[in-house]
């Protein structure tokens, strides 16, 4: 069977974008606009809903939206002053926030009309080709993003190939609400997360190049707790992100969960799961009432939960962290899992 494709709009350039709906155990839809993830129904003790927040024109999208379920790229998370050195040659970036480079630039890959390449009932694949120069980034970039339902987990399948050496982090960034989109805020939900250690953060969000144990502080979730339970602690790392804006660092390698969350009203759990070293972990701090979901509600800080499987962010300027740099002839691998179930 086919997958459902609907014309959705034009950009303000009239660059032709569609929805693309899959569905197994779930339902999601997909826009070319930013490889965006619009809305994911997921089963709950009182039948589904859409858990994740959205915007309900492709005009808000495109002008208004803080990366709401996009596909991020090509360098996900920060670049300390928009510049970074590889092989003996300093590369120029956009500047998107302050002095640095934020999600790719100006016009990062969550900005840019992608196309179709397949798609059937319960699997697409989304191809975009990033040029050399764009945003400042060396080397031609073909990338691909597989988005697959097995059941009630969606699988996100990423490979990239450059024609120079280039730096890349990928992830997605939807923004969670296990008891529904427009529900209000999620602090009430369990949040477990496999991390021992965060990337300590100055005020501006550029990694000191240290890492602070999470023992002791808001960030330690190693066991279950309620996010809302130290979201206003007075800690440096809770003051400079305004609430939860953290990467925490996995423990191994390979495929393996990266957070837990669950809720209990709906009786929604969902296991993150990724080969990435982190995830950073966002609270949906800087929404503030201005936006207005599908639900017809607004969204407020806190409302949502982010989940961004990654490589730490500014890795380009810490030859400490894991390397980011992708060399031509090597095809870049990666997998997050969105798992769901109903307890």
């Amino acid at each position: 069977m086919q997958a459902q494709i609907e014309h959705y709009g034009r950009t303000r350039s009239g660059e032709v974008v569609d929805r693309i709906t899959l569905q197994d155990g779930l339902r999601v839809e997909l826009l070319t606009y930013g490889g965006v993830i619009a809305r994911l129904m997921a089963p709950g003790r009182n039948g589904p809903a859409n858990v994740v927040l959205g915007l309900s024109t492709l005009d808000a999208y495109e002008t208004r939206s803080p990366s709401f379920g996009a596909t991020i790229g090509r360098y996900a998370n920060r670049i300390a002053g928009a510049r970074f050195t590889l092989d003996g040659t300093t590369y120029e970036l956009s500047q998107n926030e302050g002095d640095n480079t934020l999600h790719g630039g100006r016009r990062g890959f969550g900005k840019r009309v992608w196309t179709l390449e397949h798609a059937d009932r319960a699997a697409a694949t989304l191809l975009y080709v990033s040029q050399d120069g764009e945003e400042g980034f060396p080397g031609r970039l073909t990338l691909r993003v597989r988005f697959s339902i097995e059941g009630t987990t969606l699988r996100l399948g990423y490979t990239a190939e450059t024609d120079r050496p280039t730096v890349l982090n990928l992830t997605n960034h939807s923004y969670f609400n296990l008891a529904g989109e427009g529900s209000g805020s999620v602090w009430r939900h369990i949040l477990q997360i496999p991390a021992d250690q965060i990337v300590e953060l100055r005020a501006n969000g550029i990694p000191t190049g240290k890492l602070l144990d999470v023992a002791g502080t808001p960030f330690d979730f190693r066991t279950p707790t309620d996010v809302g339970a130290r979201v206003r602690d007075a800690h440096p790392q809770i003051i400079a992100g305004l609430g939860y804006d953290a990467c925490f660092v996995l423990r191994g390698s390979g495929m393996r969960a990266a957070a837990i969350v669950s809720d209990e009203s709906s009786g929604r759990v969902m296991t993150v799961r990724t080969d990435q070293p982190a995830v950073q972990v966002y609270s949906a701090n800087k929404l503030t009432g201005a936006l207005v979901g599908p639900s017809g509600r607004t969204y407020r800080s806190g409302d949502g939960l982010c989940f961004e499987t990654q490589h730490f962010p500014d890795s380009p300027n810490h030859p400490g962290f894991p390397s980011t740099v992708l060399r031509p002839g090597t095809l870049f691998r990666s997998t997050s899992e969105y798992v769901f179930s109903v307890g």
